[in-house]
């Protein structure tokens, strides 16, 4: 047994070598810098920073770099860096209506307050392979213009002030659940299902999200308004009086409309949506959306008979590292467990064979009998 044990350290240590190796390539070209990824690969970065519960682009540049472009393993870098750091407090929630807008468009109004802003997108591209990417060609700066100071209320906002959506619930007293310090049970309130779908794991939701689109789950859904920009992050100071703002952060909100027939008990009315993600990551908050509507089921008073509508099934199974560690320890030594199974699968084909000899025999001796 030592032996085997120092054997396996030996070929661990060289595999460990050996993916340094890989990692690090043709050392004649030059190697990634932090800030090349940081800046040039922004919407990696973003998704690392998102799905790992952290906000800090150099780290997600550093675990990307380290995984090899692996975003699973560098959101599990991430992820386990982040149970290290000591939380000394929580901040204000965050005010996404004075944020500092970069993309804001709506697919349910032309003309709204504040107006939209395309911001950078790849919706109207052509998806053509452009061969200046193979060198590194002049780009200019990009357009900017002056904001005119007109407010950009929310397009929800706006259904609001007829009745037409369903209102905003006020804030609860009772601090929001956190998923990283209790264990989650089911049934989930919405803050904590808010909280997995917006680390959970972006082709998971996508999928679910497509396929609420495609009649299995009661959605008819229409894009209020997904916006990218900046926002402050405030922590209360009592020592002073008031929030004071410790820094900014980008993030993507999407506010999600979907038709509701009412009910005994509410007038027909839009209801909601909602996604909130870490970064430009507007097809993750998209997708969250459409999924975290598909989990109210229930307070719509309507059927759940869709993946995408059991909470459990979806929060469950959209968390991509614990995905992982199940998927992937499978390639780890099983090999007590496969004999056992051998074992029982030879019992199993003896006793089979001897079953069917035995009535080989019987039918032999009716048939001489019969003779």
């Amino acid at each position: 047994m030592y032996v085997a044990v120092k054997g396996g350290e030996a070929a661990i240590a060289n595999a460990h070598r050996l993916l340094a190796d890989r990692r690090r390539g043709n050392r004649s070209v030059p190697a990634l810098t932090l800030e090349q990824i940081a800046e040039q690969l922004a919407l990696a970065v973003d998704r690392a920073m998102a799905e790992g519960s952290l906000y800090d682009p150099e780290l997600a540049a550093m675990a990307i770099r380290q995984a090899r472009g692996d975003l699973i393993e560098a959101i599990f870098l991430i992820r386990a860096y982040r149970t290290t750091l000591p939380r000394f407090g929580a901040s204000r929630p965050v005010e996404t209506g004075r944020m500092r807008i970069e993309r804001r468009v709506s697919a349910t109004y032309k003309d709204m307050p504040g107006g939209q802003l395309l911001g950078p997108t790849f919706d109207y591209t052509h998806r053509l392979i452009d061969p200046t990417m193979a060198g590194d060609e002049p780009v200019e700066d990009g357009a900017r213009r002056d904001w005119p100071g007109e407010p950009c209320p929310r397009v929800t906002d706006i259904l609001g002030q007829e009745g037409l959506i369903e209102p905003d619930k006020p804030a609860e007293a009772a601090e929001p659940g956190d998923l990283t310090h209790d264990p989650l049970n089911f049934p989930a309130d919405r803050d904590l299902r808010l909280q997995a779908l917006s680390r959970g794991d972006e082709g998971f939701l996508l999928a679910l999200a497509y396929s609420t689109q495609r009649g299995y789950g009661r959605t008819h859904p229409f894009v209020g308004e997904v916006r990218i920009g900046l926002v402050d992050i405030e922590v209360e100071m009592p020592e002073v009086g008031f929030p004071v703002t410790i820094g900014r952060v980008r993030l993507t909100e999407c506010q999600m409309v979907n038709q509701f027939q009412g009910s005994s008990k509410e007038p027909p009315q839009f209801t909601r949506g909602y996604g909130l993600v870490f970064g430009q990551s507007e097809r993750k908050a998209m997708a969250m959306s459409l999924v975290d509507r598909a989990l109210r089921a229930d307070e719509f008073g309507e059927e759940r008979n869709a993946p995408a509508q059991d909470e459990e099934f979806v929060i469950a199974h959209s968390d991509n590292v614990q995905a992982t560690g199940f998927v992937e320890h499978l390639k780890l030594p099983h090999y007590v467990d496969f004999q056992a199974e051998l074992d029982l699968v030879r019992r199993m084909r003896r006793e089979q064979a001897g079953r069917t000899a035995g009535a080989a025999d019987g039918d032999s001796e009716e048939r001489d009998a019969a003779e």
